[in-house]
């Protein structure tokens, strides 16, 4: 909507969706450019997140209500990485459910707010790398590179699991979407501002 008003055309399309809690990369289409989105949300994304050990939330986010809260053991920075090594590959991951796939017709998220919880379908995503740049327990950073489709706060969640105290997504920031990355990006303010100076 932004966009489309700023550069005052009416056709405006996005690869790929960013949960509210996100920031960076989102490639816009505008015009005729709109009927290559289909391809520019093709590519793999690269992701900079941080989890919360020892709480679980109902929508795998800070924005979820808490489920459960387990104590945190003092681990070592090689623990996380070997737990975080297991999820490299080709594996198969739970959709949340606050997420926008449908179930009969209705968003996931809408039954997910109504507190109704359904069955989903393992869903086949690849990881290619996770890198664990920081560790502040109960707070781990890490960057992924992975497939279209991943949830990062599933595997935040999965993560948790894995290691056992639970954990939930904190902040996410994409900073690779197929071939753009964030150097090549610029804000919504700059955009905006640029439009409205005179030429």
């Amino acid at each position: 909507r932004r966009v489309r008003k700023a550069l005052k055309i009416r056709r405006v399309g996005h690869a790929g969706t960013l949960d509210p809690l996100a920031t960076g990369v989102l490639p816009v289409a505008v015009g005729e450019g709109t009927r290559i989105v289909q391809f520019l949300m093709a590519g793999g994304k690269t992701y900079r997140a941080t989890m919360k050990l020892g709480e679980i939330t109902d929508s795998q986010d800070a924005e979820g209500n808490t489920r459960e809260r387990r104590s945190v053991p003092e681990f070592g920075r090689e623990a996380i990485e070997r737990a975080c090594g297991d999820f490299i590959g080709d594996i198969m991951q739970i959709p949340p459910m606050f997420s926008a796939l449908k179930k009969g017709g209705i968003p996931l998220h809408r039954l997910a707010r109504q507190g109704i919880e359904v069955a989903r379908e393992p869903r086949p995503v690849h990881l290619s790398r996770i890198c664990v740049t920081d560790v502040q327990l109960p707070y781990v950073t890490f960057e992924v590179d992975c497939s279209k489709g991943t949830y990062v706060r599933t595997l935040c969640h999965d993560i948790g699991l894995a290691l056992g105290p639970g954990a939930h997504l904190t902040a996410l920031r994409r900073t690779r979407n197929g071939s753009f990355g964030e150097d090549e990006c610029i804000g919504l303010e700059a955009l905006e501002a640029d439009q409205a100076s005179p030429p």
